[in-house]
């Protein structure tokens, strides 16, 4: 099944005619058919003569003919849906005009009405010189010229604008295919121990070259270990691929699409797929591509097909992703497709009955909501009506996991009304509050500010990334209303490093402070001078029920006042923290400073262990890996000793840090330098002795 959404004709994977100005089948005596003909090359008037011959003397004329085709590795029968076409070379120096040369860039027509072609922009103008070029630097910088220098294009009709704008989509997979050849060439320079070299061949790589990539493009080690995969798949087995791609014809998320699907075939296999499909893989649309070429590897390899589709079961997951938008996304992957055709049928049909019940949105909007209803096990019908329908067929009461009845509607009749809760009655969505579930359950990181109401400010969920203003308030409330949650704070400096940081505990029992019952507290929320609540502890008060659910009873309101104490010394003071709810006790946070750029060694521990603040404080500091590019949270991380404990490091804030095991293997590799320059700043050197610095994670101030 495809990644993507199925188009609304799935088994199409081809051009459904052939377009205008492609040829024909050539005729009895080879002569071009439609009136096609050779063209000597006309020279633009923007071109001197020694300047235009040197243009065609730097293009290779196979590259002018069918890039997509190696000659040596070409099939010794052509695919019977290939097209012959004029020769691309002929006598006097001539070349062939074509529409079959397809891809990024496609041409718009093939056929020239003139020679003429005034002007820069003339030559991209359909037909012409420039809207059949081979991708390169010569092709991008005439197309750069005709921007001019204000990038408007001056004087160039649609149609040559047309024909730039293809122009620099072919220069620029030209440009990735160049970057990947490098990145081919870097395999070379860093050959795996374990593998034999192959003459001419990348084999394998040694086990931290993605590392080193990710730490050049500042980009994720999945990312580069991702084009190191596809820069030797294109060296090994798909020379055809990687001609076509280097000219133009095919862009880079195309080239992608062929090495995935070969990912488990030999050189020789994966060779005999790509031919399958390149005389048309340019025109085809990405989900057309994919489509032909699963059908090539199950052609030219059913049973590694059949394999590969077993093992990648072994995968299976759920992923869940932040969206642009600051909402989020759930996925399964590698799910067995009768599954998934089974579930998707079953999303339909609730998403059927809850338009039946009244409920406002598209079908993709219900079916949204019909996903989470099943998953959370919930009936939003009870949004559009008091009571829940009556179950008048005898099917299972809430949207459960059974197939449909009747494929053709995608189930059965009517449905249920959501499953109880554990007291026998039935809980709806309600709009704007958060599920019970998420309560004490997750981290967030919240700008005291905002949870105040003192200014709108982002906070932040580890896995889903920043959140609103609004939503990092209703999650406050949300989590407030358990009494096992937990409150650190963080002081930041100008530019967002933690310097300080304390975690809450409750007021000691002999003077604690409770919040007043419902009604006590006067407008504003703020304590009543000297007033004081009844003892109890840090339970909730006596003859008082805790909230039984997310928006019900008092809602939270947050206060932050100094204490009166001093707090630890070098720190930021002693504070109380309430979050105004009924028979819970205020909180006393201290915050202790954290070594930025030097360290008075406060909380050095005296062994290898370094203990629970001295991590903590660690983690807080650099929320992440402390490796260039790694995003794993520090809370998932060793403290590991920059100098190693053995060789007479401290275990202290100036000599240690969070990182991942990979991070940290990395470090004690000999070609791999770590320096913690600050106690807060960390230099890594490379083997090719490019330099990268970490600093402190940036909290939003």
């Amino acid at each position: 099944m495809p990644t993507e959404p199925v188009s609304p004709d799935p088994e199409r994977d081809d051009d459904p005619a052939r377009r205008a100005g492609e040829p024909g089948p050539m005729g009895p005596t080879g002569e071009a058919p439609d009136g096609w003909r050779e063209l000597p090359p006309s020279r633009e008037d923007w071109l001197t003569r020694d300047e235009w011959i040197a243009w065609l003397d730097s293009i290779e004329p196979d590259e002018w003919d069918d890039p997509g085709e190696d000659p040596d590795d070409a099939p010794t029968q052509p695919h019977a849906s290939a097209q012959p076409c004029p020769s691309a070379k002929a006598a006097g120096d001539t070349r062939a005009v074509k529409g079959g040369r397809r891809g990024p860039g496609q041409p718009g027509s093939a056929r020239r009405a003139t020679d003429d072609s005034p002007g820069p922009a003339g030559a991209f103008a359909a037909g012409h010189l420039m809207d059949a070029a081979p991708g390169g630097a010569a092709l991008f910088g005439f197309a750069e010229n005709v921007a001019g220098d204000d990038d408007r294009f001056g004087g160039a009709s649609d149609d040559e604008l047309t024909g730039v704008i293809c122009a620099l989509d072919r220069a620029e997979a030209a440009a990735s295919a160049v970057k990947l050849a490098a990145v081919a060439e870097l395999i070379r320079r860093r050959p795996d121990p374990g593998c034999e070299p192959v003459l001419d061949e990348p084999g394998g790589w040694e086990e931290f070259t993605g590392s080193e990539l990710a730490h050049a493009l500042a980009d994720t080690r999945w990312a580069a270990d991702t084009m190191l995969d596809l820069a030797w798949t294109l060296a090994v087995k798909l020379p055809g691929t990687r001609a076509a791609f280097r000219s133009g014809i095919l862009r880079q998320s195309k080239a992608e699409i062929i090495a995935h699907a070969v990912a488990n075939l030999d050189p020789g296999e994966a060779r005999a797929a790509e031919a399958l499909v390149l005389d048309r893989a340019g025109r085809l649309t990405p989900g057309g591509l994919r489509a032909a070429i699963k059908r090539a590897v199950m052609q030219v390899a059913p049973d590694k097909a059949v394999k590969r589709r077993e093992q990648a079961e072994r995968d299976a997951r759920v992923e869940r992703w932040p969206e642009l938008s600051g909402n989020a996304g759930l996925a399964g992957r590698e799910l067995p497709p009768a599954d998934v055709l089974a579930a998707d049928q079953r999303v339909t049909w609730w998403a059927t009955k809850l338009k039946e019940a009244g409920l406002d949105g598209d079908m993709d909007q219900l079916r949204a909501r019909a996903y989470m209803d099943i998953m959370l096990g919930r009936d939003s019908r009870l949004l559009a009506q008091p009571e829940p329908p009556a179950n008048t067929d005898g099917g299972q009461d809430c949207p459960g996991p059974q197939a449909p009845d009747d494929p053709r509607d995608g189930g059965p009749g009517d449905g249920g009304s959501g499953p109880p809760n554990p007291d026998g009655t039935r809980t709806p969505p309600t709009p704007g509050v958060i599920p019970a579930g998420f309560i004490g359950r997750i981290n967030l990181t919240i700008p005291l500010a905002t949870m105040l109401g003192l200014a709108d400010r982002p906070g932040e969920i580890p896995g889903i990334g920043p959140i609103d203003p609004a939503l990092t308030r209703d999650l406050a409330r949300a989590a407030a209303q358990n009494p096992r949650t937990s409150y650190c704070i963080t002081v930041t400096d100008q530019q967002g490093h933690a310097i300080g940081h304390g975690c809450a505990r409750p007021e000691p029992r002999n003077h604690a402070r409770t919040a007043e019952r419902p009604g006590a507290r006067p407008p504003g929320g703020h304590d009543p001078p000297g007033g004081h609540d009844p003892p109890g502890g840090h339970g909730p008060s006596a003859g008082h029920d805790p909230p039984t659910g997310p928006g019900s009873g008092p809602q939270p309101e947050f206060t932050f006042t100094p204490s009166g104490d001093p707090g630890p010394p070098g720190g930021y003071g002693t504070w109380r923290l309430s979050v105004g709810l009924p028979g819970r006790p205020d909180l006393l946070i201290a915050l202790d400073p954290i070594a930025i750029d030097t360290c008075d060694h406060r909380f050095e521990a005296r062994g290898h262990d370094p203990g629970v603040k001295l991590r903590h404080l660690t983690q807080i500091r650099h929320a992440t890996c402390t490796g260039p590019t790694c995003r794993r949270p520090s809370a998932q991380s060793d403290f590991e000793h920059n100098i190693p404990y053995e060789a007479g490091g401290r275990t202290c804030m100036c000599n240690g840090g969070p990182k991942c095991r990979h991070e940290h293997r990395i470090k004690q590799h000999p070609r791999w330098k770590v320096e913690q320059i600050t106690p807060a700043t960390f230099r890594w050197t490379t083997p090719s002795g490019r330099q990268y610095t970490t600093e402190p994670t940036r909290y939003p101030i």
